[in-house]
C-alpha cells in the first residue's frame, strides 16, 4: 500500500480516526501490561527475599536454643 504524501498516510483514506485509535489502544494496553508485570515482579521478588530472611532467622533461633 502506497500513499502519495504524508498527509494521505495519516488520513488513511478517511478511516484515520478508527485506525489511529486502534493503534493507541493496542499499544497503550501493551504498555500497561508491561508496567504491571514489572511492578508485580518487583513486589514478588521483595516478598520472596523477606520470606527467605524470615526463615533464616527462625532457623538460627532454633539452632541457638
Amino acid at each position: 500500500m502506497q500513499f502519495e504524501s504524508l498527509t494521505d498516510f495519516f488520513a488513511m483514506g478517511g478511516y484515520a480516526f478508527y485506525v489511529w485509535i486502534s493503534f493507541f489502544v493496542t499499544f497503550g494496553s501493551m504498555a500497561i501490561i508491561a508496567i504491571q508485570s514489572y511492578v508485580k515482579q518487583k513486589a514478588l521478588l521483595s516478598t520472596t527475599l523477606k520470606e527467605q530472611e524470615r526463615r533464616a532467622r527462625i532457623k538460627r533461633a532454633q539452632q541457638s536454643v
